[in-house]
């Protein structure tokens, strides 16, 4: 069976982490349509889109009863007015990050999903980084003993910031905290308390570039960071455990392939030669030190996993309780002075 798609929003977002890898699905994936209420007709005409039939009426997507799942690029101010229109007329969705702007859109596109039998999903794609699967087997292999901390870093070296006010899900906790986000909540579900400390350092017009978010369970803590005043990188991941440590430097290299114009399937897609460290005493009590491979990551798997569930019925790789407690933090944090620790 094949999934007929459309696509609402033609920027970056879909051109770059999303068309690349449903095209190469041709045999679960068929992209019908592409809205874009501006039309540009040089990137229209790339090879690539030969097929796929471009409008700026919204109508075309929503009354073509050949598309199944829309999946929305736009503003994130916008994601919830075309996640519920599409809803409302039939359509399954994939919505890129943030899901929504407050936790009350997302409750009421899922309400929505439920009662229409249909699925409203957001886009994860960093669960399928290659740095972040290394983790996740190093923490899986059950070699670090307990977890009792993980540490992980999204940053840069950008200094100079332009002026560009917005609202605080333009700022770097909604754009890439909900990712870092994600992934400490896909391994160890809803903490119990949240520490925030948010940041304008660079432009004070501009929304937060600097976030510090420690994450408070029963018995772990686990530390997201972001700045863009690094010069020298810190690791990207650091677990310690009742048994040992995980280290891991350097990001997955899908971004920087796509970047290039390296596509999925070519030669040398994403690429990740860096090595991470695993060291634990043994059973025995002697100190074992290993190097890991990177495993191979793949934005794909997100439109793999939707397959299974709209196909086959697979539960969501993105519970919607995951869901909603990535938007309680994000909207959390913004409802009282930082640095603050909140009671979830």
């Amino acid at each position: 069976m094949t999934i007929t798609s459309a696509f609402i929003g033609f920027g970056k977002s879909a051109t770059r982490y999303h068309l690349p890898y449903v095209l190469a699905r041709k045999d679960k994936f068929t992209v019908k349509r592409i809205y874009d209420i501006k039309r540009q007709a040089d990137k229209e005409n790339q090879q690539a889109y030969q097929h796929i039939l471009f409008t700026s009426e919204l109508a075309d997507i929503l009354n073509d009863a050949d598309i199944t799942l829309v999946t929305i690029c736009t503003h994130p101010d916008s994601h919830y007015y075309y996640a519920r229109l599409c809803l409302e007329n039939g359509k399954n969705v994939l919505v890129e990050k943030p899901f929504t702007t407050t936790l009350d859109e997302a409750k009421t596109l899922f309400a929505i999903a439920r009662e229409k039998g249909l699925t409203v999903s957001p886009f994860q794609n960093r669960r399928f980084d290659s740095c972040f699967l290394t983790m996740k087997q190093a923490i899986e292999s059950g070699k670090l003993g307990k977890i009792v901390e993980v540490e992980s870093h999204f940053d840069y070296f950008r200094p100079e910031a332009e002026t560009s006010p917005g609202g605080h899900f333009n700022g770097a906790f909604y754009g890439l905290g909900v990712h870092t986000l994600d992934q400490i909540i896909s391994l160890f579900g809803r903490p119990q308390q949240v520490g925030y400390h948010l940041q304008k350092l660079r432009n004070p017009l501009n929304p937060d570039d600097t976030f510090e978010v420690q994450l408070y369970f029963k018995e772990m803590k686990a530390i997201i960071k972001t700045s863009h005043l690094v010069k020298i990188d810190y690791p990207k991941f650091i677990v310690h455990g009742t048994h040992g440590s995980f280290i891991r430097y350097g990001i997955d290299r899908q971004e920087t392939s796509l970047k290039a114009g390296v596509m999925p399937g070519e030669p040398d897609f994403a690429h990740d030669p860096q090595q991470a460290v695993l060291e634990y005493t043994d059973c025995s009590g002697e100190t074992v030190r290993e190097q890991l491979p990177a495993v191979q990551g793949d934005y794909g798997r997100v439109y793999d996993a939707l397959y299974e569930t709209l196909v086959n019925g697979a539960p969501n790789y993105v519970s919607e309780q995951e869901a909603l407690t990535n938007l309680d933090i994000l909207e959390t944090a913004f409802k009282q002075p930082s640095p603050a620790v909140v009671t979830l």
